[in-house]
């Protein structure tokens, strides 16, 4: 059952009802052995951390940010900052020097919370620029503080600001101890009385495609109601084991972490995406929510083993994935019940074949998985699902806290929908097919930006999305980003993501910038999964010396333009790339070219490649 509380009490509410049980797995910083705390131990570090702050003259609503990769500091933080009524920032810990100054110096930062070296050093550099920081903590200890630096301290030593030391909490009897030490715990109890939902929690500064960041104001209240209305229809619970695999600073990770803490799952906090797969295998969660790009590779991996393997290998896995998509999608997802025949074959394929798929990945207890952030692919979808693994596809934005719509576990959904709105949440189709937005769990709107709140909201309340769509039987259905709509110089429309989304399912494809506005016709630069291309040279006795020669060799290209054709055969003729470009380098965040959630930043790429593009596009 999930405990509803406000978010400065939530962690110790549930110490309260779980005491020892485990509520945090996580790595040390450098270490590769997993550990965990309790229910207790969270709550006790939440209780210093606030103490700490009040030690360190935060006052109520006044800001400090966390600049890091996901960690069990992290929470503790966020969670101390709100017992004290303090708004916590987050900033992506791959946010470069100007953006977390801009950030510091917009929301009025008086303390930062540092990772790693890289942030901490970046910190450093830019603390004589803000003159509302006070100081810097960094959470790892191997970090390496500069000797002229008398502004950082060590988390353990910020901890100790809270209480006489922060040595490990093992006992009952060292909780108690602890408490009986914190200084300003009184203190603490009256701010959780005085605590309310319109109070600001959280400043989230947006990724910014199209231009400056903006920090989305959230507020107590909209956590609030998203945690009562995801409740309804997000099924995790105080079984669940949930990885956390993209950044507490997105929004989607914040508010599903957050509801998990709710129901009393455990958290299992992976630190470094790039290990989430071996996370998953050491840690087997029953949960994760992640953007499509992370389905999308598993979806080609499990291809390119399929393609390796021997012919009745191939054969059998064919046969059990057909299997699983007619089981899964073509009668569950439709709400019928499968015949007997069908059924059988499912459970036979399901524990001799899609299982090993899904130990492969860690996830032989897999419960169900959220996906939202992007366009999800219907193959990929379908694929998920003929697997025998219970993708929940939503949508949703900063600005709405999270989920706007989603799939619901157990119940009919169709591929290529984003699910049901929630209940709480009102969605309008207005001009242009642009989602519109009112509710509860609704920003009131971007900190320090009344010009464009004046923009973003209409005159009855809702908030333009940018989005366009349109609802279906009830089920909520994504057109494009109506600012990302091309136009080519014919007048013909067409949907960039959308096209992106049907490469990307491709084994040789790892990113892809469509182009077309106001072009005669669709182009693309792609990035090649350089490995996988380097390995289809070698079997073809393709020569090459570097990266440039491989993407210019006409065998390359002929393969590529084969590639494509097939998977753009559905697509009108208008809508296909005619010509492309494989591009020897990634797109990069350090060229401005990604955003901190590595979406495009479509106008930088125009701009950085406009020879390449303009080579495209010369008449032959």
């Amino acid at each position: 059952m999930q405990t509803r509380c406000h978010l400065s009490v939530l962690i110790h509410e549930q110490a309260k009802k779980y005491g020892s049980r485990p509520a945090l797995t996580f790595r040390h910083f450098g270490s590769k052995k997993w550990s965990s705390v309790s229910w207790n131990q969270f709550s006790v570090r939440v209780k210093q951390v606030s103490n700490a702050l009040l030690n360190m003259g935060l006052k109520p609503q006044e800001s400090i940010a966390v600049f890091s990769q996901n960690c069990i500091q992290y929470l503790y933080t966020d969670f101390g900052a709100y017992g004290v009524r303090v708004i916590s920032i987050p900033f992506y810990a791959t946010s470069s020097e100007q953006q977390i100054q801009y950030m510091i110096h917009d929301a009025g930062v008086k303390v930062l919370f540092v990772g790693e070296q890289e942030q901490y050093d970046k910190a450093h550099r830019i603390f004589p620029l803000c003159p509302t920081l006070d100081r810097i903590v960094v959470y790892d200890p191997s970090v390496r503080i500069s000797t002229h630096d008398p502004n950082a301290i060590y988390f353990e030593d910020f901890l100790k600001l809270g209480q006489g030391n922060a040595e490990e909490v093992a006992d009952a009897s060292d909780l108690e101890r602890i408490e009986a030490n914190l200084p300003r715990q009184s203190e603490v109890e009256e701010l959780w009385e005085q605590a309310n939902e319109d109070d600001l929690c959280n400043i989230l500064y947006t990724s910014g495609t199209t231009g400056d960041s903006k920090g989305v104001m959230l507020t107590y209240g909209q956590y609030h109601a998203a945690m009562i209305a995801n409740d309804k229809y997000v099924p995790v619970g105080e079984n669940d084991r949930v990885i956390n695999f993209l950044p507490f600073t997105h929004i989607f990770e914040r508010g599903w972490a957050y509801l998990a803490l709710t129901k009393g799952a455990q958290l299992i906090i992976n630190t470094n995406p790039r290990e989430i797969q071996e996370a998953m295998r050491e840690t087997h969660p029953t949960c994760m929510s992640s953007v499509p790009r992370f389905w999308e590779k598993v979806y080609v991996a499990v291809k390119a083993k399929i393609e390796d393997a021997g012919g009745i290998q191939r054969k059998l896995f064919e046969r059990a994935l057909a299997v699983g998509k007619k089981y899964n999608i073509e009668y569950l997802s439709r709400g019928k019940r499968p015949p007997i025949y069908l059924a059988a074959e499912y459970t036979l394929f399901n524990k001799s074949i899609l299982s090993l798929v899904r130990k492969q990945l860690g996830l032989e207890q897999a419960h169900f998985f959220p996906t939202a952030g992007a366009t999800v692919s219907p193959e990929v979808e379908e694929f998920v699902h003929a697997i025998g693994l219970n993708m929940i596809v939503g949508y949703g934005l900063t600005e709405s806290l999270a989920t706007v719509s989603c799939d619901r576990l157990g119940q009919p959904y169709t591929i290529g929908s984003v699910g049901r709105p929630l209940d709480d949440v009102e969605v309008k189709i207005g001009e242009n097919d642009e989602i519109l937005l009112r509710g509860k769990t609704i920003t009131k709107g971007y900190y320090h930006r009344e010009a464009l709140n004046a923009e973003a909201f209409d005159k009855d309340g809702f908030f333009h999305t940018g989005d366009a769509g349109y609802l279906k039987n009830g089920e909520l259905f994504l057109k494009e980003r109506i600012k990302d709509l091309f136009k080519t110089s014919n007048g013909k429309y067409i949907a960039p993501q959308a096209l992106e989304s049907k490469l990307l399912v491709d084994r040789f494809v790892e990113q892809i910038a469509v182009i077309a506005d106001e072009r005669k016709f669709v182009s693309a630069l792609i990035v090649p999964e350089y490995q996988v291309l380097e390995e289809y040279a070698r079997k073809h006795d393709i020569a090459f010396n570097n990266r440039e020669e491989l993407c210019k060799d006409e065998r390359i290209m002929k393969m590529m333009a084969d590639r494509i054709d097939t998977l753009q055969q559905q697509m009108a003729s208008y809508e296909k790339i005619k010509r492309f470009t494989l591009m020897p380098h990634h797109f990069s965040m350090e060229n401005g070219e990604l955003t901190n959630t590595l979406k495009l930043r479509r106008n930088v790429i125009i701009k950085n490649y406009k020879n390449l593009i303009d080579e495209m596009y010369v008449e032959e």
